[in-house]
This record gives C-alpha cells, structure tokens and sequence, in this order.
C-alpha cells in the first residue's frame, strides 16, 4: 500500500486524530474510546480502531521503563454500513460498539468521522443529562453552534442506544456532538481531525462553564453572532 492508497489515508486521518487528543488530554484517565472514519472513495465502508486507541510500548524497548508511556494503537478494521467486517478483528469491546457508529453515519451521511470519548468534564454533563450550551467561541470554531443535547440512556451496543442517538441528530440537525445520558460523548466530523479537534473544544468548554458557575454561569453570546461564519476550514493535508 501506498500513502496515495484510500485505507492508508484513512488510517492517516484516524491515527492523526487519536494523537490530538492525547497530546490534548482530552481523554479520561482510562483512555477509553473509539474511532472511525469513511474509506476515501468508498462511503459504505469505515475505517474503525481494532482495540484500545493506545498500547504498551514494546516489552524490548528501553522506554518500557516508565510504564504509562504507551503509544497510538494503528491496528484497524475495515467495516461495511451493514456491519459485515470486511477486513481485521474488532476487540469485544470494539465489536460491541459498531452499531453506534453505523448508526451516525446513516443518521448524518454528511459526516465522515466519528469519535467516542469519556472526556471527564463533557462526560460530567451526560451523567447529569444537562445539555452542554455553546457559550465558548472555540464550539463555534469548529462548527458547533448550538447546545449539545443528551441522548436518553440506553444499554450500549443494543437496537434501543443507536435508535436513541439517531433520534437526539434528528431531532438537533445542526449539532455534531451529543452527550450520551450516563455514559459519555460522541461526536462527529467532516474527518478524524476535525473531531478530535471538537471533541477538545467541548472538554475545554465543560471545564471553563463548570467553572463560570460561581461566577452566574457562562453568558449567551450576542445575537448577531448567528450571522457571523466563524467556522475554521480544515484542509487535507497535502503529501
């Protein structure tokens, strides 16, 4: 395979927006989460992580010393929009929440990426099923307008949780983010690195409105900023 090749690409994309949000400590202490992106040139089939997005350096690496040093987990699997694994094996846990990505991407064909996370502060949100609102100009940066809504609890990886999230797009049309009641985040993305980059916008907006509570809580924008495109373009990096 080549860097031109569309899995290579993909995995490019995946692995660049894992990296950013580590490298951003968006993650929970677990680093528990998944990834997917749509194969270039072929929008039926996901690119997926095959397991943990991060694993142990190699046991003969003189790094292994320090033993939270762990490195970007590259190992993929290939998956159709019907769920049929075309290539690679999903770990359990991976497997278990296929559906719930499927469920995005057929409930917004828009997007191309789609990252599940158990950040603390947005996840502080979803266990309280409180929306998160859009008072922090780095949302409206990377596309997120509107309040993130809560999708109503339901046991992951059943028919119930993917018809619950394709509701609460439906319902927010405008949204690329829901806070999954009792459980964590999911959010959207024209590619991996345009939501890693929003999945660390909502963080940092849940840490600071957590924050401007005391002070009356974080203020509305104007109304004219709805008139404004403060959307920050995110250009394929070239070869």
């Amino acid at each position: 395979m080549t860097q031109h090749d569309p899995v290579q690409k993909a995995r490019a994309d995946l692995t660049a927006g894992i990296n950013k949000l580590f490298a951003a400590s968006a993650m929970s202490a677990s680093g528990h989460g998944n990834i997917s992106v749509r194969i270039p040139g072929h929008d039926d089939r996901l690119l997926v992580n095959a397991g943990e997005l991060l694993r142990p350096w190699p046991a003969d690496d003189l790094r292994v010393a320090a033993p939270a040093l762990r490195t970007v987990n590259d190992d993929v699997v290939v998956v159709g929009l019907d769920g049929t694994v075309h290539e690679g094996t999903p770990s359990p846990s991976v497997a278990a929440i296929l559906k719930m990505h499927i469920g995005v991407y057929q409930a917004r064909p828009d997007v191309n990426a789609v990252i599940h996370t158990h950040s603390p502060y947005a996840t502080s949100y979803a266990l309280a099923g409180v929306s998160l609102p859009a008072r922090y100009e780095a949302l409206l940066v990377h596309g997120q307008p509107v309040d993130i809504p809560v999708a109503p609890w339901a046991p992951r990886g059943t028919e119930e949780a993917v018809r619950s999230i394709a509701e609460t797009f439906a319902a927010h049309p405008r949204t690329y983010a829901i806070l999954l009641g009792n459980h964590g985040l999911l959010v959207a993305g024209d590619s991996a690195r345009h939501a890693a980059s929003l999945v660390v916008a909502i963080e940092e907006a849940a840490v600071s409105s957590i924050g401007a509570e005391p002070l009356g809580g974080p203020a509305p924008f104007p109304d004219h900023v709805h008139d404004l495109d403060l959307r920050l373009r995110f250009e394929e990096p070239t070869a």
